[in-house]
């Protein structure tokens, strides 16, 4: 019985100490077998490994391509304006025995620490060696690409590879940004301002030709009007002087009969005149006694048409 516990006891020994002989390696992941802290065994394949227990000791790392999100960097392009950089970088360990050897135990952190710092170094090499514009146009591919190279090759000594760098933020310092601003808005109002000037320009154009474009019509239809005005007076005076030429007796009379009628109907008027007057005069030829004045009163309190322009001058012209 007790050597049958015995044997039990050593088959149960024996299992532990080949179940811990035997170690998994993920395809997510390589692995160290050290002894005493030195490397003994590299294992980058996934598989079912051995190692000696309670000697060998196996480490892990990933061989995943990882991420690295830099802190803010100022740096100073080569046209001195200062520039707030931060980036992003993708890495990988490509040699886990180098690593291993670069950071000890401390792992993926403290590699983390150091790329950043390798990083922030290239960042502010290609960075410094240019102005600020190429930083901001279609040139900047090309400097994370060359940022990413000079990082690559620092990293080399970690047994790590960058595989690549993208700048995700390039901004002026908080301290420059209220200049900036404040420049760029007085730009934009000294625009605003010449706009503004041009459009009061073209405005003050266009009012002065319409100006000078009502001055030249009113003035070309006054001149036409007073064409128009002497030429019509002409052809009245024409017509006068012909209807004088032909018998001025009666032209006299029938302008004085004129003169009565307009003379003679208004109501608010009032003349005073001595009854020898020539304003009379047809009037006495008539009827030498006086007994006609009547008469032309009562011919003038007739209804008449109203005058005419045609006989508007000869009118005032008798009763002047």
């Amino acid at each position: 019985m007790n050597r049958l516990t015995i044997l039990i006891a050593v088959a149960v020994v024996a299992a532990a100490v080949a179940l811990s002989s035997l170690f998994v390696v993920d395809e997510r992941e390589n692995a160290l077998v050290l002894q005493f802290g030195q490397v003994k065994q590299v294992r980058t394949e996934p598989g079912l490994y051995f190692r000696i227990p309670f000697i060998q000791e196996v480490v892990r790392y990933d061989s995943r391509i990882l991420g690295l999100q830099t802190q803010p960097l100022e740096v100073t392009p080569a046209d001195d304006r200062r520039l707030v950089v931060d980036a992003f970088a993708r890495w990988r360990i490509s040699d886990v025995r180098q690593f291993r050897e670069a950071v000890g135990v401390a792992g993926i952190q403290a590699a983390q620490v150091r790329i950043e710092s390798i990083l922030n170094a290239a960042i502010r090499e290609i960075m410094g060696s240019v102005p600020s514009g190429a930083v901001l146009s279609e040139d900047r591919t090309g400097l994370m690409n060359q940022t990413r190279d000079v990082a690559r090759r620092e990293a080399r000594s970690l047994g790590v590879d960058v595989i690549d760098v993208r700048l995700t933020r390039t901004d002026l310092p908080e301290q420059n940004l209220a200049a900036t601003y404040a420049r760029m808005r007085a730009e934009r109002e000294r625009e605003a301002a010449d706009e503004i000037a041009r459009g009061n320009e073209a405005a003050q154009r266009v009012r002065a030709l319409a100006d000078r474009t009502q001055v030249e019509l009113v003035s070309s239809a006054n001149r036409d009007s007073e064409i128009i005005r002497g030429e019509a007076d002409a052809e009245r005076n024409r017509i006068y002087a012909e209807a004088f030429g032909q018998d001025p007796e009666f032209f006299a009379f029938s302008r004085s009969l004129t003169s009565y009628e307009r003379a003679l109907t208004s109501e608010n008027a009032s003349m005073v005149l001595s009854p020898d007057s020539d304003f009379f005069r047809f009037l006495r030829q008539v009827d030498p006694t006086g007994a006609g004045v009547s008469a032309a009163a009562d011919f003038a309190a007739r209804p008449t048409p109203a005058p005419t322009a045609a006989d508007d001058a000869p009118a005032a012209a008798d009763n002047n």
